[in-house]
C-alpha cells in the first residue's frame, strides 16, 4: 500500500513536469500569460484524469520488477485515452471559465506531452525491474549455470523471458540453437542463435555449455530423440520443457522443466486407438481391473475411465498403491463411478462374493508376481498367485458370465527359463483351454519390459546415480525390449476389442535395447561423465535370467492385425481337463521341496527350460 502512495505522488510530479514542459518545449520556453492560466485550470483535471485511467489499466496493481510488454501497452493505453479525455475537456474550461475564448493548448503540446508521459511514467517503473535483476547479479554468490536452448520460437522467447524475470534461476544462456539456418546469428530476447543442431556438441565444448534445454514442444518424438541423441554426447546435463499441450493446458513456468528420461530418447509415436471398438465394450459397462494399483493396473484404470464405464472395479491386495489411484482418479475422473475393492486373488470365496455382487463384464487380469529372481527363490508364491490366482479369476469369469477375460502376460512366457515366466505360459495355456468351454471370451497380451514400472531397471539406475553410482548391469550384452506405461495400456485395451476367444496378442516393441546402453545414456543425460563420475559395475546374470529376450513363440506365426503395433497369434487346443488336473497337482505341490515345485512347472510347461 506504501509503495502504491509513492507511485501515484511520483506520477503526479511527472504528470506536472511532463505538461509544463510539453509547452515549454511548444512554445519556444516563453509561455504566454493567457497560456499560463490555462495551465493552471487544466493541471488538477489532468491529473485527476489520468491517475484514473491508471487506476483502470492496473498500473498500480502490478508488480514492476515483473514488467513486460503488457504493463508497457497497459501504461500506452491509459495515457493514450487521458489525452483524448483531456482535449476534450480543454473545450469546455476555454468557453465556461476563461474571459478570451479561444486560447487552448495547441495540438503540440498533447503530442508532445504524451511522449513525455509515456517515457516517464513507463521509464520509472522498468527502472524497478532493471535495478531489481541488477542487484541479483551483483550480488549472487552462485556461479551461474551456462545454459544452451536448443529452439528459437516462441517456447525459447517464453523459456528467456522466464529465466530474465526469474531472480531466483542462476542461468546464464550462452546461446540458442534452431535448425533454420535464415535465423543463425539473430536475437532473440537479447540471446543469439549461434547455429543448428549439427553444432551442438562443438558449442558445447567451446562455451562450457552445463545444461542444455530442449525447448521444441510441437516437434514429434523422432525429432527429439535424434537431437536428444546429439545432446547425450555433450556433457552437458539436459532437460526438456513440456508438450506443447500441457502448456495451453496450465499456465508455463520454470517449474514445468524436467530432466529429460529415457523414455524421451526410446519413445515411439502415440498409439492411434480405434476408439469406436473400444467403446463397443468398455463403454456402459462394468470393468473388473485386478491388480488395479500397479503400475500397468493402474494406467489400464487411466485409460478405462476415459471410456465412460458404467462401473470401475480396482481389486488390489495392496491399499497403499490402490488408495493413491483412488485419489487420483476422484480428482481427474470426478463423475467415475469406481469401487476399491482391497482382496487377493489366491482368496476364491472372496472373489466369488465380488464377482457375485457387482458381476464385472469385462475382466483385465494384471495381478501378478513378476520379479524373475524374486520368484526363482520364492517359486511357491509364483505357483500360489500367478498360477492358482489366476485360476480362481478365470473360473469366477466363467461362472459369472464375463464376457471378455484379457490376461496380461509376457515375453518371459515365451521359452521360460524362470519360474516367473513358466507360471505367465501356463496362465496362457489356461485362458486357451477356458475359451474352448465357455461363453466368455478369453484372450492374453504378450508384452515386454514397462519403462517406470515398479521394479523396472531405470527407477534403480536413477537411484545409483543419484548416490555416485555404481549403476549395475547384470551383463554387458543383457537386452531387453521395452515400452512406456501408457502405450502398453492403451495395447491391451485394443487388443482386449479385437479379441473373439483365444488368441494371444503380440505387442509390437521395436527393436531390443541393451540395458547397458540405458544405463550409458541415463548416466549421459543425468549431466555426468561415464566412467569419470559414475562407473559401471557387471554384476553377473541372475538366476533363471536370459540375455536375450524372445517376443514371440518359434513355432508359431503370428498374424498381422488391423492395427499396426498388434499381432496375434491364433488359438491354440489345450485341454480343460488338462488345466484342472494341474491346479490339483499345484495344489498339492506347494506344500513339498522346492525341486518338486520346478519339476512339476517344467512337466506342465514343456516349453520351460531351466537354465543350470
Amino acid at each position: 500500500m506504501k509503495k502504491d502512495k509513492k507511485l501515484i505522488i511520483l506520477d503526479i510530479v511527472l504528470l506536472v513536469f511532463s505538461l509544463y514542459f510539453a509547452l515549454l518545449l511548444r512554445l519556444d520556453f516563453k509561455i504566454p500569460t493567457a497560456y499560463m492560466e490555462f495551465f493552471k485550470l487544466t493541471v488538477i483535471p489532468v491529473i485527476i484524469i489520468t491517475l484514473f485511467f491508471n487506476k483502470i489499466f492496473n498500473l498500480y496493481n502490478s508488480i514492476w520488477k515483473y514488467a513486460s510488454i503488457e504493463e508497457l501497452m497497459s501504461i500506452i493505453y491509459s495515457i493514450s485515452l487521458s489525452n483524448v479525455v483531456i482535449l476534450i475537456y480543454s473545450y469546455f474550461i476555454n468557453y465556461k471559465l476563461l474571459e478570451t475564448k479561444y486560447i487552448r493548448f495547441p495540438y503540440g503540446v498533447h503530442i508532445i506531452f504524451w511522449i513525455l508521459s509515456v517515457v516517464l511514467l513507463g521509464g520509472t517503473r522498468f527502472i524497478a525491474r532493471i535495478v531489481q535483476e541488477g542487484n541479483f547479479d551483483k550480488h549472487s554468490d552462485k556461479k551461474k549455470k551456462r545454459l544452451l536452448i536448443i529452439g528459437a520460437g516462441d517456447a525459447a522467447a517464453l523459456l528467456i523471458k522466464e529465466i530474465k524475470r526469474n531472480i531466483n534461476l542462476n542461468y546464464e544462456i550462452v546461446g540458442l540453437i534452431d535448425d533454420d539456418k535464415s535465423k543463425v546469428g539473430k536475437l532473440i530476447s537479447g540471446a543469439k542463435v549461434v547455429g543448428t543442431r549439427e553444432d551442438i556438441a562443438h558449442i558445447c565444448d567451446e562455451l562450457r555449455v552445463e545444461e542444455i534445454i530442449l525447448a521444441i514442444p510441437s516437434a514429434d518424438v523422432d525429432i527429439k530423440r535424434k537431437i536428444i541423441n546429439i545432446c547425450k554426447n555433450t556433457n552437458a546435463k539436459l532437460k526438456t520443457m513440456p508438450g506443447i499441450y500441457e502448456i495451453i493446458d496450465s499456465e508455463f513456468s520454470i517449474n514445468n522443466i524436467r530432466d529429460v528420461n529415457i523414455e524421451d530418447l526410446l519413445g515411439r509415436e502415440e498409439v492411434r486407438l480405434n476408439n469406436e471398438n473400444i467403446n463397443k465394450y468398455i463403454k456402459d459397462k462394468v470393468i473388473l481391473v485386478t491388480g488395479g494399483g500397479g503400475s500397468i493396473g493402474s494406467e489400464l484404470c487411466r485409460q478405462i475411465a476415459k471410456f465412460n464405464p458404467k462401473e470401475l472395479l480396482i481389486l488390489d491386495i495392496y491399499e497403499n498403491n490402490a488408495y493413491d489411484l483412488q485419489m487420483e482418479l476422484n480428482y481427474n475422473y470426478p463423475n467415475l463411478n469406481k469401487k476399491v475393492i482391497i482382496a487377493s486373488i489366491r482368496d476364491d470365496k472372496r472373489l466369488k462374493d465380488i464377482f457375485d455382487m457387482y458381476r464385472p463384464e469385462v475382466v483385465f487380469h494384471a495381478a501378478a508376481h513378476k520379479h524373475v529372481p524374486l520368484m526363482e527363490n520364492n517359486p511357491s508364491e509364483a505357483i500360489k498367485n500367478n498360477i492358482i490366482g489366476t485360476y480362481n479369476v478365470v473360473k469366477c469369469s466363467h461362472l459369472y458370465g464375463v464376457k471378455k477375460f484379457v490376461q496380461i502376460s509376457t515375453d518371459k512366457a515365451v521359452n521360460p527359463t524362470n519360474i516367473m515366466g513358466a507360471t505367465k505360459r501356463f496362465c496362457e495355456i489356461m485362458i486357451q483351454a477356458f475359451d474352448s468351454i465357455s461363453s466368455t471370451e478369453y484372450v492374453a497380451v504378450r508384452f515386454g519390459n514397462v519403462l517406470g514400472s515398479n521394479g523396472s531397471v531405470i527407477p534403480l539406475f536413477k537411484k545409483q546415480i543419484a548416490h555416485g553410482g555404481p549403476v549395475t548391469v547384470t551383463h554387458p550384452e543383457i537386452n531387453r525390449y521395452f515400452m512406456t506405461i501408457p502405450e502398453a495400456a492403451q495395447l491391451v485395451i485394443q487388443a482386449g476389442a479385437m479379441a473373439h476367444g483365444g488368441e494371444i496378442f503380440v505387442l509390437d516393441m521395436g527393436e531390443p535395447v541393451k540395458i547397458v546402453d540405458l544405463a550409458k545414456d541415463l548416466i549421459r543425460l543425468s549431466g555426468y561423465q561415464l566412467d569419470v563420475d559414475i562407473k559401471i559395475e557387471y554384476t553377473g546374470l541372475r538366476p533363471g535370467e536370459k540375455l536375450y529376450e524372445e517376443l514371440l513363440m518359434d513355432e508359431v506365426a503370428l498374424t498381422s492385425t488391423e492395427h499396426d503395433k498388434i499381432y496375434v497369434e491364433k488359438p491354440a487346443d489345450n485341454s480343460i481337463d488338462f488345466v484342472e488336473k494341474s491346479i490339483l497337482e499345484f495344489k498339492e505341490v506347494l506344500g513339498k521341496d522346492k525341486e518338486d515345485m520346478f519339476k512339476l512347472v517344467e512337466k506342465k510347461v514343456p516349453t520351460y527350460h531351466r537354465k543350470d
